[in-house]
């Protein structure tokens, strides 16, 4: 008739398996294949005591894949999203606001290399939305479009 219909912790652990998860990602995915006498809640608090759902280890996976394209700002509105603790996402905002030039930097030379000096007021402000857009600190966004590599 097809495939077996997955346990729901069998479900929880191939999510898991692909990409770390917050208990709120976890409790929104699993939540239309929960059969009656299944206890979601229970699952959850399971696989949390157990180490498989860490909100530290998420936030380290979302720095790790996206800090490097995005400002502090969007990453902690993505790990806001993801439903972890407020102190965690303050904590981790803080940690990258230590980058943010170099990474708010890196990105403009790949979208338009050389020197930041855009030529037109209607050029600088095109790169100042691509970079805002992105998440990146207004001081910070400024300071690239201006240019001067030695001002940090």
């Amino acid at each position: 008739m097809g495939f077996a219909r997955l346990s729901l912790k069998a479900r929880a652990l191939r999510l898991l398996a692909q990409r770390e998860h917050s208990r709120s990602e976890l409790q929104a995915k699993l939540a239309r294949h929960v059969q009656e006498g299944e206890d979601l809640a229970a699952l959850l608090d399971e696989l949390q005591a157990r180490g498989f759902i860490d909100a530290a280890r998420v936030a380290e996976s979302v720095v790790h894949r996206r800090a490097a394209r995005l400002g502090a700002q969007r990453v902690a509105q993505e790990l806001r999203r993801k439903g972890l603790d407020e102190d965690l996402v303050r904590a981790t905002a803080a940690q990258l606001a230590g980058t943010e030039l170099e990474r708010a930097r890196a990105v403009w030379r790949q979208r338009y290399g050389g020197a930041p000096a855009a030529a037109t007021p209607q050029e600088r402000a095109r790169q100042i939305r691509f970079l805002a857009a992105r998440g990146f600190a207004a001081d910070v966004v400024r300071r690239v479009v201006q240019g001067g590599e030695d001002d940090e």
